[in-house]
């Protein structure tokens, strides 16, 4: 289990499987394209796809815990149901040598924002103890409620934050989204500040659209980069979006940019 905290000798690349090989599968072994071009990791991994990754020497860094993200722990009804899907995740985890379990909080019901932070709480913190006896750990994303996730409940931050530091478990962390929190917050560079020990895992995309973090969006990516390498980040960064280009070559542009120097 590895945060933003611990000393190592500087932060790798990974991909999320999905956003690059939907709607349209890439031509070729992406697998083997994206471990030529200098990437360690890969997030959201279809099962089937580990034995080549592990060939590859690429690390699993995400999976998921559970499906679908709009049923989450801040519905207390749900806990047990969620906790076997998560438990059976943790133990791929383990056999599989995979960094981080994601975990959601769901869409909003009917409590209010202080009973949501509450269940949420209730319904990870026993999860977030085994993970850490597992030495497995779990991430907590905010997501974008204007564009891709309406009605979501983790949509900040500092409502996630709140979540981690109450659990108050090394084991559970944020996963920071630049584009879902460009999209919500902004402030980006103060924000990783402010949250950067609770912190585990980075994603990146353009925006608008979700897209390759080149000129044609708004996120200053060259100047995220040099951040993260000047507070000494040392997890993954993991490049989560849908390219307008062949994803090999998207790929190689975004490693690029996030290149250490």
């Amino acid at each position: 289990m590895q945060d933003g905290s611990q000393a190592a000798p500087g932060y790798r690349q990974s991909f999320a499987w999905w956003s690059f090989t939907e709607p349209t599968p890439p031509p070729g072994d992406l697998l083997a394209q994206a471990k030529a071009i200098g990437f360690e990791g890969v997030d959201f991994l279809p099962e089937e796809h580990w034995p080549h990754a592990a060939e590859l020497g690429l690390e699993l860094v995400i999976i998921d815990g559970h499906m679908p993200l709009e049923e989450g722990f801040i519905d207390p009804h749900r806990h047990e149901e969620l906790r076997e899907q998560v438990r059976v995740a943790l133990k791929k985890a383990v056999a599989n040598n995979v960094r981080y379990v994601a975990v959601a909080s769901g869409d909003r019901g009917p409590q209010t924002p202080e009973d949501a932070i509450t269940a949420c709480v209730e319904g990870l913190a026993p999860l977030a103890a085994e993970a850490e006896a597992a030495g497995v750990g779990l991430l907590l994303e905010p997501l974008n409620t204007k564009v891709d996730h309406a009605g979501h409940e983790c949509a900040s931050t500092a409502w996630a934050a709140e979540v981690v530091e109450r659990v108050g478990s090394p084991a559970l962390r944020i996963l920071y989204d630049f584009y879902h929190s460009q999209i919500m917050e902004g402030d980006l560079l103060r924000t990783v500040d402010q949250y950067f020990p609770l912190i585990g895992h980075f994603h990146t995309a353009g925006v608008p659209g979700r897209h390759e973090i080149d000129e044609r969006q708004e996120i200053n990516y060259p100047a995220v980069a040099a951040h993260l390498r000047e507070l000494g980040y040392q997890g993954f960064v993991s490049h989560e979006f849908v390219p307008l280009t062949d994803a090999a070559g998207a790929l190689r542009q975004a490693f690029e940019v996030f290149k250490p120097r």
